[in-house]
């Protein structure tokens, strides 16, 4: 069966000679991967496979079949071309590091428009954006609402912030409760939208903290979950 979906690469894997298995998030179905034949071989000349850069997004007309676990495609086109996410250096890096993650915490089979649209419109937002050093901050943070454990918000004046909970607290209740400066960038960056991360301002040191707690946030609620191997060369980058 042809079906035309939208797609977005999470990861790709070199199979045999010149074959590549590529897993996508559609907006049809969810998680697809998808067998691509021949697609390394350059004899052919019609290869496609720049098109399979990390959260490149596509347009694609596969050959469905039901209790396949790899798919095929038939046809595929752009849909939207990135000018700089796969050009500047550290978009580059939050693109890796970010498509990583994607690819850990994405596993449905099943549609998800409203995850869908959010992966596509905040990358279109940074494809387009000058500064976006707190890009991957508010990206994971507003994430965790489409996965299920986005922050309660109830007692958000509470003095911390219990990770294993994911609620405020009025006292420390064991040793997830947090306070202090991630409290303070927690507590900022849940007010804020994508145009407005301008107005939070964080130096190197903290961007760090707080993504290392926001990664033990997503160990805490996502029992697969693992930190993302391309997290050392990420924040290398962005010391």
């Amino acid at each position: 069966m042809l079906i035309k979906t939208k797609a977005i690469v999470l990861s790709k894997l070199r199979y045999r000679d010149n074959d590549l298995i590529v897993k996508c998030f559609t907006s049809h179905k969810g998680v697809v991967s998808y067998l691509l034949r021949g697609v390394l071989n350059r004899k052919k000349g019609h290869s496609k496979v720049a098109y399979f850069q990390l959260l490149s997004q596509l347009q694609i007309e596969e050959n469905y079949r039901e209790n396949q676990s790899l798919q095929t495609i038939k046809d595929l086109r752009l849909d939207y071309s990135f000018t700089s996410l796969h050009t500047n250096v550290l978009k580059s890096a939050i693109t890796m590091f970010l498509a990583e993650v994607l690819a850990s915490v994405l596993r449905e089979e099943e549609e998800n428009l409203s995850l869908y649209n959010y992966i596509e419109t905040t990358f279109r937002w940074l494809d387009t954006k000058d500064d976006f050093s707190n890009f991957h901050l508010l990206f994971l943070l507003k994430l965790t609402k489409h996965l299920g454990f986005y922050p309660d918000t109830t007692d958000v004046n509470h003095m911390y912030f219990n990770l294993n909970s994911g609620s405020f607290e009025s006292k420390k209740q064991d040793l997830y409760s947090i306070s202090g400066e991630n409290l303070t960038v927690l507590k900022a960056l849940l007010g804020t939208n994508f145009d407005e991360l301008d107005n939070v301002k964080l130096n190197s040191k903290q961007r760090l903290s707080f993504l290392t707690m926001l990664l033990l946030y997503f160990e805490l609620h996502l029992g697969s979950f693992k930190k993302p191997k391309s997290l050392q060369i990420f924040n290398q980058v962005f010391k």
